[in-house]
């Protein structure tokens, strides 16, 4: 069977989605995941929008071993440059460079005449050509280019050395049918692409992102660019685990299939998920909380009879366990890393003593501990800003008779500092004391919510705060038993990532 290489963009693409942004380390942490999946393309930044990117980029470049990692460039040499410098560490490099095609685009973004765009894209091709040996070529909104002439750009990206041609729907516009005519018009047409890997990338304004990406791999495209869960810009890109499933279920249909390991599919859906401080849909597809539950009564007597009554594909597929074993205070450590494992999570020694700790100190406030607390501790280590503040302490006073008030003592560094203040609740009162010892930019508190992440009266609280100052959005999380203290907590992280 052909195989497909899957591209993901959830670093570069998946990040510019408004409020998405990463740090670092989370982007090293999501990149060594996707490396464990065998992703084969990892485009792990825009290397010259910033500092920020270039360093994420070069960082990623560095650490993988296995998968191609890419950057995107601009037709302009400086971007160019910036990609080739931020990947020329990498083991398996590849510069992204892109340019509209569109007419709409032509006249009213590029301002540029179609020759002068057929001009370019030749000209950068070659450029990006002497830095490194792949070099991708996206022909943005291709979708609603005029077919002569995406013709003639892939074509000229072809000839200058491009080895890899991505058709981009960049604003979602296009249909599946409609898709299978574009791909097997290109195939047909422009010289030189049974050489080269075509690929395609795929937005959700429509909500056809992955049927779409579906329908060019029907139609002979050898790569597809998704992000984890469809993150991206506006509605979003082509959900990988969409795309992965959807190959893999119906293998013999597509007469296809990818190299990605399913099994750690959920896990690395939850990690991304975790990382920006997001719920997870119950309804998504593949790793919603509803996608193997079943509530009606004929679902669930057809399912007890035979499984594939009802379900297509099995949740151990994805990295599921049906089972769940439930852990106490007198758990072992190789019994919990060896469910860890299992889970999908690899952990150093580091991290395994401090989840360790955690543990302990978490199955000292409740009975057992099961597969979702595990996942929540595991987590947790995402959330902290090293050599930011720490809650050390905190007192809260409220009552429908008094005012609110709060006092709350933080580490930051080597020294402790304290603030009290009174609010309009605990939690108000809290956040008042905060911002008087963390001088952090003007900001506003832009959504605040509670989420229950396991069962029970003595169930984990998760809280998930947004926090805007100016332009920039910044997501805290905190987790505890106590729901005041993951407020607090959760507030703490977002200021440190506002720092």
């Amino acid at each position: 069977m052909r195989k497909i290489k899957i591209f993901d963009t959830t670093l570069r693409d998946g990040e510019q989605s408004p409020g998405c942004s990463m740090h670092i380390t989370e982007k090293l942490e999501i990149a060594m995941a996707l490396e464990k999946m065998h992703v084969d393309v990892i485009e792990a930044g825009f290397a010259v929008s910033s500092q920020g990117d270039f360093d994420a980029v070069s960082k990623v470049a560095a650490q993988l071993k296995e998968s191609t990692v890419c950057s995107l460039a601009r037709a302009v040499p400086k971007d160019i440059d910036m990609a080739y410098e931020a990947l020329k560490h990498a083991q398996s490099p590849r510069i992204h460079t892109f340019m509209a095609t569109s007419p709409i685009h032509m006249e009213y973004k590029l301002k540029m005449a179609p020759e002068k765009v057929l001009q370019t894209i030749g000209d950068m091709v070659r450029y990006a050509k002497t830095k490194m040996s792949d070099i991708e070529f996206s022909a943005e909104d291709a979708c609603r280019s005029e077919r002569d002439f995406l013709v003639k750009a892939t074509a000229t990206a072809i000839a200058a050395g491009a080895t890899v041609i991505n058709i981009p729907d960049t604003v979602g516009y296009t249909t599946p049918m409609e898709m299978v005519d574009l791909i097997t018009y290109l195939r047909n047409h422009v010289r030189g692409i049974e050489n080269v890997i075509l690929s395609v990338h795929c937005h959700n304004d429509l909500g056809m992102a992955a049927a779409n990406s579906l329908a060019a791999v029907s139609a002979g495209a050898d790569q597809v660019e998704c992000t984890i869960n469809g993150l991206g810009e506006r509605a979003g890109n082509a959900a990988m685990e969409e795309i992965v499933m959807g190959i893999h279920t119906r293998k013999n249909f597509y007469q296809c299939l990818t190299g990605v390991d399913t099994t750690r599919i959920s896990s690395t859906s939850k990690l991304v998920y975790n990382i920006l401080g997001l719920p997870i849909p119950i309804n998504k597809a593949i790793v919603g909380a509803n996608a193997f539950a079943h509530e009606a009564g004929i679902h669930q007597h057809g399912v007890l009879a035979n499984r594939e009554t009802y379900e297509i594909m099995t949740p151990q597929s994805i990295g599921l366990l049906q089972n769940q074993m439930v852990f106490g205070k007198h758990s072992g450590r190789h019994a919990i890393e060896k469910r860890l494992n299992e889970m999908g999570h690899e952990l150093n020694k580091a991290e395994l003593d401090d989840l360790m700790e955690r543990f302990k100190l978490l199955a000292d406030k409740k009975r057992s501990i099961n597969d979702n607390d595990l996942e929540a501790l595991v987590s947790k280590k995402t959330q902290d800003i090293e050599n930011g503040y720490k809650l050390d302490r905190f007192t809260v006073n409220c009552g429908n008779y008094v005012t609110s008030n709060a006092v709350v003592r933080l580490q930051d560094g080597e020294k402790l500092v304290e603030a009290v203040a009174i609010g309009d609740g605990p939690i108000d009162a809290a956040y008042k004391a905060i911002d008087m010892l963390i001088k952090a930019p003007p900001h506003v508190l832009d959504d605040y919510a509670i989420f229950s992440v396991t069962e029970g009266n003595d169930a984990l609280g998760e809280v998930i705060v947004r926090i805007k100052s100016g332009e920039k959005t910044v997501t805290g999380r905190g987790l505890s038993t106590d729901i005041i203290e993951s407020s607090i907590m959760a507030y703490i992280n977002g200021l440190n990532r506002l720092l």
